[in-house]
């Protein structure tokens, strides 16, 4: 049975009103329907936010530390097109089509303003980090989370790899002994989140306890299972869902109110979380039945959406 007196307690000390200020913030830090698994900076009312952070080496069985994820997010007459691209994974993509289809109406065009401004496909890559420094969140520090990033910082990691100049040692940033921890560093440039200012310290073991080496690797989460077949819709349903966004099946005026609540709907159905038990799972299933691609001198590099647009262009020269 409820306690009356409790609430009344509650009132008198305020930590009532604490704990409703903080389910605020995560309303206001969008944090409600996020992904656990996945770790994110936070960048302060200053405009600025930093972290240190240890990229991990591939999971269990799997090879590459780190999967790519084309991904679309626009909004059209119908409301919110946010959806994996079928690409990813080498299958035709509805969107894909269009945005060829548009393309090629020509150099200035409507279509290629649409394509270029929303409906272009975009690049994340998702790694297994630990995170050591957290200023904004030190209960995430000494904990196992996935990293989604863009091209900005995976350049940074291939740069490690394979440096620019001569006097630079190459390393190995998911190495637990060789690698070398990444100060991740946020400033807002003309409106953007920027990363320029990340860097990597010197080489150096994560720990100098192979049995706590071990028992960090143990809890990384499978990042075959994040492009696994059964992470995209089907042809056909994604085909629906753009027509009904494009506003070629049913055009329709909305208010924003009704905008804003699909989107926060839709949103929250595709960055749905998932237990570790269920990531286990699909290690042992979706990914058996994977076959990963070898990785092409491109891949490596890191395809960004400027040659996205330069396959359209070839498309026209064909």
């Amino acid at each position: 049975m409820a306690d009356f007196s409790k609430l009344k307690k509650q009132s008198n000390l305020g930590s009532l009103t604490d704990k409703l200020v903080k389910e605020v913030e995560k309303l206001n830090s969008g944090s409600g329907n996020t992904d656990d698994r996945q770790w994110k900076p936070i960048m302060g009312k200053d405009g600025v936010g930093s972290a240190v952070i240890r990229f991990l080496p591939a999971p269990g069985d799997e090879e590459i530390p780190w999967v790519k994820m084309w991904h679309h997010g626009f909004k059209g007459p119908g409301g919110w097109y946010i959806e994996n691209s079928l690409t990813t994974i080498g299958q035709t993509d509805p969107l894909a089509e269009y945005n060829r289809e548009r393309w090629q109406e020509g150099e200035g065009s409507e279509g290629q303003k649409f394509v270029r401004n929303q409906s272009k496909r975009k690049l994340s890559y998702y790694s297994n980090i630990y995170v050591i420094k957290d200023p904004a969140n030190p209960d995430n520090e000494g904990k196992v989370f996935l990293f989604k990033y863009g091209k900005k910082i995976f350049d940074k990691i291939l740069n490690a790899m394979q440096p620019e100049f001569d006097d630079e040692k190459p390393i190995n940033p998911f190495d637990l002994w060789e690698g070398a921890n990444f100060r991740l560093k946020i400033r807002k440039v003309e409106g953007y989140w920027n990363y320029d200012k990340s860097e990597f310290d010197s080489p150096e073991p994560l720990l100098d306890d192979d049995d706590a080496l071990e028992a960090i690797w143990k809890k990384e989460y499978s990042l075959a299972a994040i492009t696994a077949p059964d992470q995209f819709k089907s042809y056909e349903d994604l085909k629906k869902r753009l027509d009904y966004v494009l506003g070629l099946n049913k055009p329709s005026q909305r208010s924003s109110v009704e905008e804003e609540e699909e989107y926060d709907s839709y949103a929250s159905k595709s960055s749905k979380a998932k237990s570790e038990e269920d990531v286990l799972k699909e290690l042992e299933s979706s990914y058996k039945k994977s076959k990963p691609s070898p990785f092409t001198k491109k891949e490596e590099e890191g395809e960004d959406e400027d040659d996205y647009m330069k396959k359209f262009e070839d498309l026209l020269d064909d």
